[in-house]
């Protein structure tokens, strides 16, 4: 029974990180200041502990999950995913620090973040998406005892 809830929560969780990437996607947008900054900068907040949870879990289903340890030990699908969600927490560090910046120079609420950050830091976000599209698809991949 621990490993369907290991299972389940991770999943959900998994979705739910998807899930605000996407909104971040979304309000990360030109025009971008006030009200929305202030959301988009809870919303990345959010998406680190979501992140953190994923690991807790993650490691959660590694020892307490039906497979053993030395499933995920020795898979290398295992180490590709592991790597994608490194990638990903290293990607998203930009975009965080720059709404941290943003929200620091917020002064006021006619604040409006320039169009040029706004678009690199979109790149990176679309490069967490892809390096998330990876995931899913090594997470298959391990399913099916690759």
């Amino acid at each position: 029974m621990a490993d369907l809830i290991l299972a389940i929560l991770h999943h959900i969780l998994v979705f739910a990180l998807a899930g605000i990437l996407g909104a971040e996607m979304v309000l990360m947008k030109p025009g971008l200041g006030g009200k929305n900054l202030a959301v988009l900068a809870r919303i990345d907040a959010v998406y680190g502990g979501l992140a953190a949870a994923i690991i807790v879990i993650g490691a959660c289903r590694v020892v307490y999950g039906l497979k053993g340890w030395e499933f995920y030990v020795y898979n290398s699908t295992f180490w590709a995913k592991m790597i994608a969600f490194a990638a990903i927490g290293l990607l998203s560090i930009a975009p965080t620090m720059r709404i941290l910046r943003w929200r620091k120079a917020a002064t006021d609420t006619a604040y409006m973040v320039p169009d040029k950050e706004i678009a690199g830091a979109r790149a990176f976000l679309r490069a967490e998406m892809l390096a998330l599209v990876l995931i899913l698809v090594f997470a298959a991949a391990m399913a099916r005892g690759y």
